[in-house]
């Protein structure tokens, strides 16, 4: 039977509400400012973020340099957590731009929220919501960006379609994300608690990008992100058996 959305949400919020509260009580994947070091980011951008933002950080890749942002563009984060990412790309887009974070987990927002305040982050802005329902106007964006977050979602391609729905004509989409080698069993597929660990939502890479070009974005760059790996045992296991691993993707709209 597949997963029912709303219990599937609960588990998944549960699980950042820890990561919100508790970033350094250990989980099946890596947080924190050694993460987003080791994925690339850039260590002076990251020193005029609030540490508050970086120890919540749960990304499995980075993206910004697939096609940099530029000043003045609009960009949005599909879940956003903390604000890492938001306040990262703020930097870049400057005054004249703006960002806009979107995740569906209370404490998250309020965290994100006060990172927010203790930083001059003023193009910057936090939305509550859900990936499958962008409540944003079209073509508003120039840029959508997400880390870690749409192989949580059971309807990936409403995802999709929400994106190139909010994406200005020839805007892109840059994201990281979870992917597996293989087909998973309908035994993962089906199981909450392995759909909050990333592993149970997990797309086969071809069909993933074919999921983004179904839904009328270009795919241009993928890059598997192999310094990306989760941290108990049990998880990497899993993710041994099922090829599990990260990519990074950049697409562009078609139209």
């Amino acid at each position: 039977m597949p997963v029912d959305l709303t219990e599937l949400r609960g588990y998944i919020s549960d699980m950042y509400t820890d990561v919100a509260a508790l970033p350094r009580a250990g989980f099946h994947f890596p947080t924190g400012r050694p993460l987003l070091e080791t994925l690339g980011y850039d260590g002076g951008r990251l020193d005029r973020i609030p540490t508050g933002a970086l120890e919540s950080f749960a990304g499995v890749g980075y993206h910004f340099g697939l096609d940099p942002l530029r000043e003045g563009e609009h960009v949005l984060d599909i879940g956003s957590g903390a604000g890492t990412d938001v306040f990262y790309a703020s930097l870049a887009v400057g005054r004249e731009g703006s960002v806009v974070g979107l995740d569906m987990t209370p404490a998250m927002m309020e965290k994100a929220e006060r990172n927010r305040a203790a930083g001059d982050f003023g193009n910057a802005s936090f939305v509550h919501g859900f990936a499958e329902e962008l409540p944003f106007d079209d073509e508003r964006f120039d840029v959508v960006v997400s880390n870690g977050v749409i192989n949580l979602s059971p309807t990936k391609e409403r995802v999709f379609e929400g994106i190139r729905r909010v994406l200005k004509p020839g805007g892109r989409l840059m994201l990281s994300d979870i992917v597996t080698g293989v087909e998973l069993p309908a035994s993962v597929r089906d199981n909450c608690t392995l759909w909050a660990e990333c592993i149970g939502g997990a797309q086969e890479e071809n069909r993933y990008l074919r999921l983004i070009e179904q839904a009328g974005l270009a795919v241009e760059t993928t890059v598997t992100n192999a310094r990306y790996a989760f941290t108990q045992e049990s998880t990497i296991n899993a993710a041994t058996k099922w090829k599990v691993h990260s990519v990074s993707v950049l697409a562009r709209r078609r139209g």
